[in-house]
């Protein structure tokens, strides 16, 4: 037998605290409608959060590649191989590891890790962006590789929304449980002596 819409809605409002039930605490409503809420405020600011997580990402790769105009390229050899195997796709799915190499600027030899595309074998020759102090820079994200850390990066910010939410909403339940229990606790010392002494 299929629930009428009446009996649907019943359920609902009994759900949500609305059915007019003289006993329900004020906790009892606003846990009810804890839920609801958890589920509206990520659908608020669950987009909000996507979006400024990736214009971020963007700004912050276009910064290094304003950055890069003042570094200056030189050719390093691998000194070790960079795990991992080296995927197709336009370079969409290469990550990029920092591995050892050695390179020569103005006739002085220097070693350390530099940023190459895993897979990289050793021997290889790398090219490695130095700043105006000769540090090793990380050079900016090609255009596939960068949608997919900004892809990975709403995701990862998604889930962190939704376990902020969630955790926010445990929390407000475990004060109204102490809250209602408290009440109980007062109740019942109103009521039970005198309950007590009627048996």
């Amino acid at each position: 037998m299929m629930a009428t819409p009446t009996t649907r809605w019943n359920k609902l409002a009994r759900r949500l605290g609305r059915d007019g039930n003289p006993l329900r605490r004020r906790s009892d409503i606003i846990e009810a409608w804890l839920l609801p809420a958890a589920i509206v405020v990520f659908l608020i600011l669950g987009p909000l959060v996507a979006t400024l997580t990736g214009v971020w990402l963007r700004a912050d790769n276009a910064a290094v590649q304003d950055a890069q105009r003042s570094w200056h390229p030189v050719s390093a050899v691998l000194l070790r191989a960079a795990p991992g195997p080296l995927f197709t796709d336009s370079g969409a799915n290469t990550w990029t590891t920092w591995e050892p190499a050695r390179w020569t600027v103005a006739g002085r030899p220097y070693t350390g890790d530099i940023p190459v595309a895993a897979g990289s074998l050793a021997g290889s020759r790398q090219t490695v962006w130095l700043d105006s102090r000769g540090r090793v820079q990380a050079p900016p994200q090609a255009p596939a590789q960068l949608d997919g850390s900004v892809a990975a990066a709403m995701l990862m910010s998604l889930g962190g929304l939704a376990v902020t939410i969630t955790v926010f909403a445990l929390l407000a339940r475990w004060m109204l449980d102490r809250r209602r229990l408290a009440g109980w606790e007062t109740a019942w010392l109103a009521v039970g002596p005198r309950w007590s002494h009627l048996r």
